[in-house]
């Protein structure tokens, strides 16, 4: 029997179930069955995959960038318990069954409990990687990374994961600095926005300095500031105030309307929005400006609710699909629950010429 019988599923702690009705949903179109074992808060689920070898093709027939709740993945076997000393003559006789790697991940949960375990993970994932390269085992140019994902000292899920279909950081997580002079933290959705919907190679074509955008919802900026970071012109719909040192950029036009029932005079490069209001709206708002030629991109969170928050997630963007492909529009649509979101998923929407 394979030594993989599973997923390791990362994720926001509190948003388990929603990564287990996802990966349960998307693995059942490829033809893939199994059951979720997971713990409310844990950061962290397991999809188990009975048949032997179907968690390997389930990882590699599923692209990751697809899936909008699960940070990171592996392929895994039963979770190991290691004795203290010397754990890295534990893990060996494990990886004859294993594929090539090319390097070795160690992660954990992001949890209270679980980033304690950064500096044992760390130094335990140097040692290990130490061994193997001398041993010969890691080989560079391999398409697989091997995967650690510990519990704690003793407990500890021993897998891979495809090096091009996961995230390529660490816990799924990208960590951004706070710039000061932003209005608020927020600032970092969009930031984070960017990193993960538009390659970098492509910032200069897609985020050129002197490009039009609309903020909806704007007050106090934050996500105003990032756009004016860019040079961009900025058209801020807000009620509310601005930061005034924001304003004095000469690239910010406040005007005090309701996001919902703003119309520019003219298309813009980009539409963000973070208003708090009902996902189905914004959905709708999110197609009005598609119909419409207001925008070539947008990026927009819809706010989840306390309860069924996947099915709220797939209603909201089987609207907008169902919609602009009755209209005849080419586009493409992708949301992710970023680090940096709470109760919200960030949204995606670009107009294909």
């Amino acid at each position: 029997m394979s030594f993989f019988d599973r997923l390791i599923l990362q994720c926001r702690a509190g948003f388990e179930k929603e990564a287990a009705a996802e990966i349960t949903e998307r693995a059942s179109e490829l033809g893939f069955y199994g059951y979720c074992m997971l713990d409310q808060d844990a950061g962290y689920l397991s999809f188990h995959l009975p048949e032997p070898g179907t968690a390997e093709k389930l990882i590699s027939a599923l692209s990751f960038r697809s899936l909008i709740f699960i940070r990171q993945w592996s392929v895994a076997g039963e979770c190991l318990s290691l004795e203290g000393g010397d754990r890295v003559g534990q893990i060996l006789p494990y990886l004859p069954e294993f594929p090539d790697c090319c390097e070795v991940v160690v992660e954990y949960p992001d949890t209270t409990a679980g980033r304690e375990l950064a500096g044992f993970s760390r130094k335990f994932g140097s040692a290990l990687a130490q061994h193997l390269r001398k041993a010969g085992v890691l080989k560079k140019g391999s398409e697989n990374r091997l995967s650690l994902f510990v519990l704690s000292g003793q407990r500890i899920f021993l897998g891979y994961m495809p090096r091009r279909n996961s995230s390529g950081w660490l816990c799924g997580i990208l960590r951004l600095k706070f710039p000061q002079q932003a209005p608020s933290r927020s600032t970092l959705k969009l930031e984070e926005a960017w990193h993960w919907f538009v390659p970098a190679k492509q910032w200069d074509e897609r985020l050129p300095f002197g490009a039009t955008a609309v903020d909806l919802g704007a007050a106090p900026g934050g996500w105003t500031w990032q756009l004016v970071q860019r040079n961009m012109f900025v058209t801020a719909v807000d009620n509310g105030p601005m930061q005034p040192a924001l304003m004095e950029s000469g690239q910010v036009e406040h005007v005090k309307e309701d996001a919902y029932s703003f119309a520019p005079a003219k298309p813009v490069n980009w539409m963000v929005c973070d208003v708090v209001d009902k996902p189905v709206r914004t959905a709708h708002l999110a197609v009005e400006w598609m119909l419409n030629g207001w925008c070539d991109e947008m990026i927009f969170n819809l706010k989840l609710p306390m309860k069924q928050r996947y099915q709220e997630t797939r209603q909201c963007l089987n609207l907008i699909e169902d919609q602009l492909a009755a209209a005849g529009i080419g586009f493409k649509l992708s949301a992710r629950h970023l680090y940096h979101d709470r109760e919200e998923i960030t949204c995606h929407l670009r107009r294909l010429k």
